[in-house]
């Protein structure tokens, strides 16, 4: 047999190949290589041999064969601990594989039948199940790593190469995810960013769902209490849009920051169609103050008028970049833990980490979304589509003598779209193109009602209000009455939507129904 260390390169993303190679040479090392990663070397000037001259067999097929041979798999497979294996390989020929240096092709950005790679997943998993023998890398980042490990140890540990292995399977799990995914959403309407299979043409959601998640960088601060331990994680060969989030100043960002930054982000670009200047105010997931308008340093104020004793500790959200005026306006108002905005510039940064020194910056890029939700329960889960919008104001249908005004119309369309993402049972008042009152997470709705009124006070004559789901009795069309809202926007649906109609027509108020239920818990 032949003492030298053998290594085979196949790899897509050649970021470090030359320098991994020439150090392995130097070290050594016997190198093969295939197809472009071997054309890659001889450009380099390192020697090494070609898959082809080692099984004896040349690529076919336009590419599609080049490592499916024994040469290759039986010196990667082969247990050194078992006489039995070293024997096969010594009768045919065969020289071990210490180490394996392979990605995949880039399946998830160029989706197509010729990105869907065989060989290499073959060699990977080969190397990753011989972990007890044989090293396998998969990411360029362990490049630096793993030959440190080599030049002074001159062999890599049980524990990295465990540690390697794992990484190797989640590598190739991720890589057919996507793959699975994209064969779904060719023969059906499968929900988009998650990997399905079976269950009918026409089923939404799918028989089976893989959903291959990877950590998105440190641990964060904590969880939702500071005892719990949490991380951010998005599908793997996926990203996320919070990948493209920058943090320009403030503390570490913990669980409850992603979360409520992430309903105040997804609440603006709800509203862009309406405005193009939206701020809005979260707390605990829920809105605490919305506006919309022309300029931002007004809408903030506007927004923050609705609930500010609330909003101190919360999640602020504008839709246009944070200027210096609107910086001013804000560290003006009660300290708040996130700002989100598309930028930042320099004065509005310089106020902000002067005045609001422990206060998360996020330049944030638009907002994304899967079109399925999927939340635990117990040790199982729930999947769901994603709550949209598919009603508008040309399928509402008024059932009152009253009518909506024009003006009262604007406040109609921004509640219900509010209300939509406050936690059930909802209320919201609107007046003027800013919310005014919110009561959210109510077990009953006359309640919800009564604390958006009490919030909104006077603000809630003439104004509108939404509720996220039907009104079962008359008693909370009565206690919006009693605070003069003219106008109720609400699914419908009950049993007593004629009765609850002629409370609101007896009161002289418009009353819509959307025929789309909201609910959010």
């Amino acid at each position: 047999m032949n003492p030298r260390r053998r290594a085979l390169l196949s790899v897509y993303d050649k970021t470090g190949l030359a320098e991994l190679a020439r150090v392995l040479d130097d070290m050594g090392w016997e190198l093969i290589a295939s197809g472009n990663t071997a054309a890659a070397l001889a450009e380099a000037g390192i020697a090494h041999r070609p898959v082809a001259e080692v099984t004896g067999a040349p690529e076919m097929l336009g590419g599609r064969v080049k490592t499916l041979h024994p040469a290759i798999h039986g010196g990667i497979l082969a247990d050194r601990s078992v006489p039995a294996h070293m024997e096969d390989l010594e009768r045919q020929g065969i020289v071990p594989i210490d180490l394996v240096v392979c990605n995949l092709y880039p399946f998830a950005g160029r989706p197509s039948v010729e990105m869907i790679d065989v060989g290499g997943p073959t060699m990977v998993r080969a190397a990753a199940k011989n972990f007890a023998h044989v090293g396998v890398v998969v990411d360029p980042g362990e490049y630096g790593a793993v030959l440190e490990e080599l030049r002074r140890d001159g062999a890599l540990s049980d524990d990295t190469r465990l540690r390697l292995a794992r990484a190797a399977f989640a590598h190739s799990a991720a890589y057919d995810a996507a793959i699975t995914a994209w064969l779904g959403d060719r023969s059906s309407s499968t929900p988009g960013g998650a990997a399905t299979t079976g269950g009918d043409e026409d089923e939404v959601l799918p028989g089976r769902i893989t959903l291959e998640l990877e950590r998105a960088g440190e641990l964060l601060r904590y969880g939702e209490n500071p005892h719990q331990r949490g991380a951010r994680y998005r599908l793997s060969e996926a990203g996320s849009w919070w990948d493209g989030v920058v943090q320009h100043a403030g503390t570490a960002l913990s669980y409850l920051n992603l979360f409520d930054a992430d309903a105040a982000w997804r609440l603006v670009h709800d509203l862009s169609a309406m405005a193009a200047t939206t701020a809005v105010i979260v707390k605990h997931a829920n809105p605490c103050g919305v506006a919309v308008g022309d300029d931002m340093a007004a809408t903030y104020r506007r927004a923050l008028e609705c609930d500010p004793v609330s909003a101190f500790g919360g999640v602020a959200a504008l839709s246009a970049p944070c200027t210096e005026q609107v910086a001013h306006v804000v560290a003006e108002g009660p300290q708040l833990d996130v700002i989100l905005a598309p930028a930042f510039d320099r004065g509005a940064l310089e106020v902000l980490r002067a005045r609001r020194k422990a206060t998360r910056l996020l330049g944030a890029p638009p907002y994304a979304s899967s079109d399925v939700e999927v939340r635990s329960l117990g040790d199982g889960f729930l999947v769901q589509e994603a709550d949209r919008f598919h009603t508008t104001r040309a399928d509402w249908e008024v059932p009152t003598k009253a009518a909506p005004t024009e003006e009262q119309w604007r406040d109609v369309e921004l509640a219900h779209i509010v209300c939509a993402r406050t936690s059930s049972n909802a209320i919201v008042v609107v007046a003027g193109g800013q919310a005014v009152g919110v009561g959210a997470g109510q077990q009953s709705r006359v309640e919800a009602a009564g604390i958006a009124v009490a919030k909104a006070g006077s603000r809630a004559r003439g104004a509108a209000a939404a509720s996220d789901a039907f009104f079962p009795f008359r008693d909370g069309i009565d206690v919006l009455a009693g605070a003069g809202v003219a106008v109720i926007v609400q699914p419908g649906g009950s049993v007593r939507d004629g009765e609850v109609a002629a409370a609101a027509a007896e009161h002289g108020m418009a009353m819509v129904l959307t025929g789309e239920r909201h609910f959010r818990h």
